[in-house]
């Protein structure tokens, strides 16, 4: 039963555990490469192969401009580093490819299973398309953008960034992902010179704990990662920014968003200054959208330079709209925003309003400034600084929550405790449930269950007045609105008929009770809820959020994904808008936030040594008391997993 107990979840290493990046260098720049096939993108191939200087040889195929004929894969020089098959049945060859060493292949055009590619010694990158082989720039300077994307049209607009000046380092399109995968990609590019950020178009994730792990190796280089994932996945969307990625919702906005970190060093101050230049009256919009983006933002100018506002020690960031050229006015503004960006360390961008057009200020002055981030929309622009202030907070309190895993043995004494609890497919009544959280010692009122009125009397005596009565059974739902619960009796009668009365609501509602719950009566603090739940792709999750009545008022949780430690759980809390109750409101007292991290924590290892087992867990309402005075978890549901896969 407790085998998930003795492993954790599927995906999650052991503590400390490092990702160990793939050699991938000669997919980017390689020595030699063999083509293998006639089929299409054989021009592109020779093309990007003859711009980087490296020699092709075709197999068994014509020679031509810049390709030597072999007449067998035997016959390739020992330096081939990167094959390519164009079309056909690419398995044999990519054996062949295994058995003459040749470390990497990209397959074009042609079906491959991952399933088949088992025991080669040879990454595939692929079946992708000819985009894979699209040029890139090298008349251009600076930290650079490394791009990972299913699809040539679905990676264009990270293409496009070369025409806003901005170096695309790396460029890699997965395709059918047989072998290598965006995290494969994103481990590589966090470990290469040059990077300033990654730019990843996710498409259907199949491994969610190994892009985990490639996120949280990045992080560890303090190299960003912004990431387009699919519609729909928002438990994915938070376990990526819980692992140091900057996720974004439109194309546009990881073009940007991925350029202005790429660039931009991290912040020395919070401000954000809007110049205004006092020729258009653009400043006050964008800085009111600024702040209401929640950025410190103010407008400067006309009076002095972008230099002297990047020169003031509160100032972290500039930024200039142009609304329309004017020249030679924007020429001139344009020049003095890029010596000013050259000359500080801090980040200028540029909010370009007006069509692209011809002239210097926009293609030359702007473009050609490998300090300058320049903008199309204003949206874009405070999207971009939105995610850059919050990456660099993120980033500064940063640590692996794979650091934090206990190195204690499996199963835990807390795991043996619970495991007579779970079936496979039952129910747990809410007496049950408590024990499993009192097993991993998340507290719960003193009760006991009982099946008869003189024992509801002997209990409510042992647990202490008042009390209250519930009755239990591990299918029952809606119990209050049945009248199944009581609160607040304070004598030995008021039990005993309360009792009575439970039981004979049971019996005409059809419910099978396995007892009565005689609880000690909890003063009532600011109710919340912790959960666990099974997600597909990133297996046992944690949930926090508003609980009890609060919850039915103003539904709100924020979900993470184990391991993680008292840092992120803190983040976790923060994310809630009843946060700010948990601070005491109107002069009351603030409540015991340290309590509820410690139950979110005790939560967590129960996901991380049940959660093979654990379908569901509720602990709903959790009330936290007054600081000092704990949280206490009133009520618990759990539900066992029907195959739990041992």
């Amino acid at each position: 039963m407790l085998g998930s107990a003795r492993g954790g979840f599927a995906g999650v290493p052991e503590a400390g555990a490092r990702v160990r990046a793939p050699e991938l260098g000669a997919l980017f720049r390689p020595r030699a490469v063999a083509l293998f096939g006639s089929g299409d993108g054989r021009d592109a191939v020779v093309r990007w192969a003859g711009a980087l200087g490296a020699r092709v040889y075709a197999v068994r195929g014509e020679p031509g401009a810049g390709v030597a004929a072999v007449a067998a894969a035997g016959e390739l020089p020992g330096d081939v580093d990167l094959a390519v098959v164009l079309g056909g049945d690419a398995l044999p060859v990519v054996r062949q490819l295994s058995e003459y060493k040749v470390p990497l292949a990209v397959v074009l055009g042609a079906a491959l299973s991952a399933d088949r590619l088992r025991g080669g010694t040879t990454r595939v990158l692929g079946p992708t398309g000819a985009d894979q082989f699209a040029p890139l720039r090298a008349d251009l300077d600076g930290p650079g953008v490394a791009v990972v994307a299913p699809t040539g049209p679905q990676a264009r607009h990270l293409y496009a960034l070369q025409e806003l000046g901005v170096r695309v380092s790396h460029w890699a399109l997965t395709g059918g992902a047989a072998d290598l995968t965006a995290a494969d990609l994103i481990s590589y590019y966090a470990e290469q010179p040059g990077v300033g950020a990654v730019a990843c178009h996710l498409g259907p994730v199949r491994d969610a704990p190994a892009l985990l792990r490639a996120a949280d190796h990045a992080a560890r280089h303090g190299v960003p990662v912004v990431a387009l994932a699919s519609p729909g996945t928002p438990v994915l969307e938070a376990a990526l920014r819980q692992y140091g990625v900057v996720p974004v919702g439109s194309p546009d906005q990881l073009r940007d968003t991925a350029a202005l970190l790429a660039r931009a060093r991290p912040p020395r101050a919070e401000g954000v200054a809007v110049w205004d230049d006092g020729s258009c009256g653009a400043a006050a919009p964008v800085a009111a959208l600024a702040r209401a983006a929640g950025l410190p933002a103010e407008v400067r100018g006309p009076a002095g330079t972008p230099a002297d506002v990047l020169a003031d020690p509160a100032v972290g960031v500039l930024v200039c709209p142009v609304p329309a050229p004017h020249p030679p006015h924007t020429d001139r503004l344009a020049r003095a925003l890029a010596d000013a960006a050259e000359a500080s360390d801090k980040p200028v961008c540029v909010i370009w309003g007006s069509p692209a057009g011809p002239g210097t200020a926009y293609r030359e002055t702007l473009l050609g400034s490998s300090r300058l981030v320049t903008f199309r929309a204003t949206a874009n622009c405070v999207a971009a600084l939105t995610a850059y202030a919050a990456h660099h907070r993120r980033r500064v309190a940063y640590r692996s929550p794979y650091e934090e895993l206990s190195d204690a043995p499996s199963p835990s004494p807390s795991a043996r405790k619970a495991g007579p609890l779970l079936r496979p497919g039952h129910r747990l009544s809410e007496h049950a449930a408590k024990q499993l959280l009192r097993a991993y010692g998340i507290r719960v009122p003193r009760e006991q269950l009982v099946t008869s009125a003189a024992a509801a009397v002997r209990a409510a005596a042992q647990v202490g007045y008042p009390v209250v009565l519930k009755a239990s059974a591990p299918h029952l739902a809606h119990r209050a609105e049945l009248g199944l619960v009581r609160v607040g009796l304070t004598s030995a009668s008021q039990v005993r008929d309360t009792y009575r009365d439970l039981a004979e609501i049971a019996r005409y509602e059809r419910v099978d009770l396995d007892g009565v719950l005689v609880c000690q009566m909890v003063e009532r603090g600011v109710e919340m809820a912790l959960s666990v739940a099974h997600d597909p792709l990133l297996g046992p999750t944690v949930t926090a959020g508003t609980g009890g009545i609060l919850a039915e008022a103003d539904p709100d949780s924020a979900v993470r994904v184990p391991p993680f430690g008292d840092g992120e759980a803190r983040a976790m809390l923060d994310e809630l808008r009843v946060r700010r109750l948990l601070d005491g409101v109107r002069g009351g007292p603030p409540l015991d936030v340290d309590a509820l991290v410690e139950a979110v924590l005790r939560v967590q290892r129960i996901a991380l040594e049940l959660g093979g087992d654990l379908a569901e867990l509720a602990v709903d309402p959790l009330v936290v008391r007054e600081r000092g005075q704990g949280a206490v978890a009133l009520g618990a549901r759990a539900v066992c997993r029907t195959d739990t896969g041992h």
